[in-house]
């Protein structure tokens, strides 16, 4: 449970506020509180179930699958870890919870382009683009390819940069399993990108 010191001073904004300060003024009934924090992290949390999930439609419904989970559980935050690890296990969740419930129904379909965040590429060179763009979907492709704990510690680790045992602590398991997970996942894509390494 939320330790109730962690609210913000009276007449300060809630944008000054910290994570934990705006979870438990949510809990206090104070729902804008919970805005404010959710678009505090909505870039990375939107990366993490896009990555994830491979699909912006379906990291869209894993998304708010989360934060719904979020918002209506968030008297059950104990404070033990960050706000943003566990906003991370909760998006986590819900996107293994999404994957289990489409592997029953799934026939495999071709990945649909990926946001491929057009902002963080110079457009000066179309033909670099449009190699980069391939290339992504490439990866986005071979990461739907390997199981969903391998795919989520590499997308932890290696695409969101977090360390070993911060990536453990949104997983809720060992750092070394982490590093078991991540070292068998790139194992596993070396093998599904190698003809990426050919084209040079």
């Amino acid at each position: 449970m939320i330790v109730p010191t962690h609210r913000p001073a009276p007449g300060r904004p809630l944008e000054d506020a910290t994570d934990a300060e705006l979870l438990s003024t949510h809990v206090a009934g104070d729902d804008r509180a919970f805005t404010v924090l959710i678009e505090r992290h909505s870039d990375r949390l939107w990366s993490l179930a896009l990555r994830v999930m491979g699909r912006p439609e379906d990291a869209a419904d894993a998304l708010q699958d989360a934060l719904i989970s979020a918002f209506r559980r968030a008297g059950d935050f104990s404070g033990d870890a960050a706000v943003t690890t566990w906003l991370h296990r909760i998006v986590l969740n819900a996107c293994f919870d999404r994957l289990r419930r489409m592997a029953v129904r799934r026939a495999e379909p071709l990945p649909e382009d990926a946001d491929r965040a057009p902002e963080l590429i110079a457009p000066d060179d179309p033909e670099r683009d449009a190699v980069r763009a391939g290339i992504a979907d490439e990866v986005t492709a071979a990461l739907r390819r390997i199981g969903a704990d391998q795919r989520a510690a590499l997308v932890l680790v290696d695409l969101e940069g977090y360390s070993m045992e911060q990536a453990a602590r949104i997983l809720g398991c060992a750092p070394g399993t982490v590093k078991s997970r991540c070292s068998r996942g790139r194992a596993k894509l070396a093998v599904l990108l190698q003809h990426l390494r050919e084209v040079d």
